[in-house]
């Protein structure tokens, strides 16, 4: 029987995907084939698709709220509505342009259906737009980032919205269904089942995190001192308004009808204490453990988006970008080694865009725990002034499903024109998610 197949490259360089098609004569379909180069030149001759430049053109994201803090009253699809609609406002395009919403959210349960959706339609979005939920634990928002890039890069649509969103103060407990026993039954914390919990060791990421930092020999003291960089260069970062550009305010409903309040600042970072940070207690290894509730991040609330759109799309809707996407990757290894996984998924990207770790001016690296960022700068030699320049997640606060997006949308804002910026996130099960682009 003869058999023809597709066979599928991409050429980062050319940025073209090209199509061969090749025969071989085999038994059956669900045979192997095989093919030698000289075959392979004899084929009939590759078609070129080429893909869409890619831009981002709004990033906005909500200030930070502390767990059960100033955002408490707020749902995750609320905060989402909240950013989609800052975003679109900020591009300066009619909301009925945007086609598709990606929309990152880990902890979905008690939020009703599809949460990309509601913050779609409650955000003032088109009933026609095309929503997905996106669920890759810390990396969500990340995700939710590249998906829309493959969907612009390949013309499924021209303006496509992405981001991410989390309430970790509303999330519940669950009791498992079914005839509950004399005595009682346990209640689940979703925050610890479904967010924090390795399935496959049954083991909290922390105590991942100890791994890495036993693996790695990164100390307590270590990661103390990167805690207390990260809350310091936030600090500074809000004295020195690098986060205006990006932050919306929140109406904040108050009880028996009160006017909102308004939330408009960060919180998280505002609530150390360096004498006893150095002092608490280790949370996850009682013995020579090293991570602490003030060297890794908080739980808390908040929600990011940006607007994406082509190239061409920015030339007709008359928009001029903030920045272009240059490349994206993902990367997996051992679930317990999540920490760094980065440092899978940057190489990738670096090899996928040509791009030399020495010419990229800003690496965000989501800090679910100080041993994040400190394993994978150790793995990957990078500067450590390059890394989080204004704090990240441990000083700030990490809203699972919205780091991701944070982290992108922050880039835009904080580099000079023409530097290229790298953003990645690690996620629980080994994996990680990176993203490169360009301040224009």
């Amino acid at each position: 029987m003869m058999c023809r197949y597709l066979y599928v490259v991409y050429n980062t360089t050319e940025r073209v995907v090209k199509y061969y098609y090749y025969y071989n004569s085999a038994a059956c379909c669900g045979q192997s084939a095989y093919f030698s180069e000289d075959y392979q030149q004899s084929a009939m001759a590759p078609s070129n698709l080429s893909l869409n430049e890619v831009v981002i053109v709004s990033a906005v994201r909500t200030p930070i709220g502390s767990f059960r803090g100033s955002l408490a009253n707020v749902t995750a699809t609320e905060l989402g509505a909240i950013v989609v609609r800052a975003a679109v406002e900020r591009a300066g395009i009619p909301s009925s342009e945007v086609k598709e919403v990606f929309m990152g959210n880990v902890c979905s349960a008690g939020l009703g259906q599809n949460p990309a959706r509601q913050a779609a339609i409650f955000g003032g979005l088109e009933k026609s737009t095309i929503c997905t939920t996106v669920n890759k634990v810390c990396a969500s928002g990340l995700k939710a980032v590249t998906l829309a890039v493959q969907g612009l890069q390949t013309g499924a649509n021209d303006v496509i919205l992405a981001g991410g969103m989390e309430s970790m103060s509303n999330i519940p407990f669950y009791i498992r269904r079914g005839e509950i026993p004399y005595g009682g039954t346990q209640l689940l914390d979703g925050i610890l089942y479904d967010g924090l919990t390795d399935v496959y060791d049954q083991i909290h990421m922390g105590d991942c995190a100890e791994n890495t930092a036993k693996n790695l020999n990164l100390s307590r003291k270590q990661q103390d001192d990167y805690a207390i960089i990260s809350y310091k260069r936030s600090a500074a970062a809000h004295a020195a308004k690098a986060f205006d550009a990006e932050v919306i305010p929140v109406p904040v409903p108050q009880k028996k009808g009160g006017a909102p309040v308004i939330f408009a600042e960060d919180e998280e970072y505002k609530r150390v204490d360096f004498d006893k940070l150095v002092k608490l207690p280790t949370v996850f290894k009682k013995e020579n453990g090293t991570v602490t509730a003030g060297n890794a991040s908080a739980l808390n609330d908040g929600a990011a988006a940006v607007v994406m759109m082509t190239a061409e799309a920015a030339k007709r809707l008359n928009v001029k970008p903030l920045a272009r996407v240059i490349g994206y990757a993902d990367g997996e290894r051992e679930p317990i080694d999540f920490p760094i996984a980065p440092s899978v998924a940057i190489p990738k990207l670096l090899e996928k865009t040509g791009v030399k770790k020495e010419n990229v001016a800003m690496f965000e690296i989501n800090e679910a725990f100080s041993v994040v960022t400190l394993g994978n700068q150790k793995l990957l030699d990078i500067d450590l002034e390059k890394i989080n320049v204004h704090g990240g997640a441990v000083s700030l606060g990490h809203p699972i499903g919205m780091s991701g997006t944070r982290i992108v949308g922050h880039l835009c804002h904080a580099l000079k024109k023409g530097e290229i910026g790298v953003a990645t996130a690690c996620n629980g099960g080994g994996g990680a998610s990176a993203i490169m682009i360009e301040k224009l």
